[in-house]
């Protein structure tokens, strides 16, 4: 009898064969727990996630979560047991957190876009954090059946401890388009799992505005399931002093002829402020046609602050329509520098202003101009405490 090899996903998040292959489940007991040097974790300061990543956090509390849907829109909100067959379709986590997430909470927020609903307005669903003493646990899922389109507000706010899974399953020909913003007070901590599943000629936006919190952590991965996707993954971070934000995302083209574009922005400003971007694209064997491209930009206005840049392109097919990948972290621009001061705009302005426009490229994809103003007003505050 011939000997066949036989493959499987290695424990842990460590990556095997590629980096879609990542073993995956929702019991925290299935992963060890990390170590500062492990590879997911290296860029993390793990003795800040306050015990969510050992087991050692406070007491463990149902999440504060408001949905508001738009009068009269065929959506349904329900609230259901993370056991329900309806959740975790997108698959488990990849890190221990992600599972201690799944493991500890009791409840998860259901919310369904009927087939060949057109809901105009957001769906604004709000989580507020539940403070000091105690560490909150959720699982939200957004379901955009077939021919379906929606936009959904998802708005961090609040102080506290608290970690999250998010799926988005977006049937075909179903377009969703969500905005993460984590609007939180200075002193919380967030640790967030995001999977988005989509089906054939499914569209999706993704959107990350982070500047509150002292440790936000974000882990988005897009896998396309039928032919025609088209996946945007946008975000912008602005990181002050103390502040750590990661964001760690995928991109799973395991099928032939989807599109995607990732493109992120970041600014820093302060001693101690520091954000890690992590961007890996895959294009499995099977991917013909592929065509993606992603871009990380940071700009370190201050001395003090560091920015991680770490863009990942896998190719195992070379049938694709284009793929490209690039990563850039430093201070203003020379030349637009020059151009605003000799039209006599003083040394501080120009810089706002260049700063405004850095972030501009991506908010003004938003289709919401409400949360693009609100957005634009955040950066402004951000600048005024800023010392440029």
């Amino acid at each position: 009898m011939q000997e066949t090899e036989i493959t499987m996903p290695v424990k842990n998040a460590t990556y095997h064969n590629n980096k879609g292959d990542l073993f995956t489940s929702f019991d925290v007991q299935d992963f060890d727990v990390p170590k500062g040097r492990d590879e997911v974790w290296r860029f993390v300061p793990l003795r800040s996630l306050r015990g969510l990543h050992d087991g050692t956090f406070a007491e463990a509390v149902s999440p504060d979560v408001a949905v508001d849907v738009p009068e009269g829109a065929d959506v349904t909100v329900e609230r259901v047991s993370v056991d329900d067959d309806r959740i975790g379709r997108a698959g488990g986590a990849v890190d221990r957190v992600g599972a201690q997430a799944w493991t500890a909470a009791e409840k998860a927020t259901l919310v369904t876009v009927k087939k060949n609903a057109v809901v105009n307005e957001p769906i604004t669903i709000t989580v507020t954090g539940r403070g000091d003493g105690v560490t909150s646990f959720g699982a939200l899922t957004i379901d955009v059946e077939e021919g379906a389109e929606a936009f959904v507000n998802l708005h961090f706010v609040g102080s506290g401890t608290h970690a999250d899974n998010h799926e988005y399953l977006v049937g075909d020909n179903a377009r969703l388009t969500v905005v993460v913003h984590e609007d939180w007070n200075d002193d919380a901590v967030h640790l967030a799992g995001e999977k988005a599943v989509l089906g054939r000629d499914s569209y999706f936006r993704h959107n990350v505005a982070c500047f509150g919190g002292e440790l936000v952590r974000l882990v988005p991965s897009v896998r396309f399931t039928e032919p025609g996707g088209d996946a945007e993954m946008l975000g912008v971070y602005f990181a002050d002093a103390g502040q750590f934000f990661e964001q760690r995302l995928l991109v799973d083209h395991a099928v032939a002829n989807c599109r995607s574009n990732v493109m992120y922005k970041g600014a820093l400003q302060g001693e101690g402020a520091r954000t890690s971007w992590v961007g890996d694209v895959l294009i499995r064997s099977n991917a013909q046609g592929t065509d993606t491209y992603e871009v990380n930009r940071n700009l370190v206005l201050t001395e003090g602050a560091r920015a991680d840049a770490v863009p990942n392109l896998e190719i195992e097919t070379g049938e694709i329509a284009g793929a490209g990948h690039a990563a850039t972290v430093g201070r203003f621009d020379d030349e637009q520098l020059f151009y605003l001061l000799s039209r006599g705009i003083t040394s501080e302005q120009a810089r706002r202003l260049i700063v405004r426009g850095f972030f501009s490229e991506v908010i003004g994809r938003i289709p919401v101009p409400a949360i693009r103003d609100a957005l634009e007003s955040r950066i402004a505050e951000e600048l005024e405490q800023t010392e440029l």
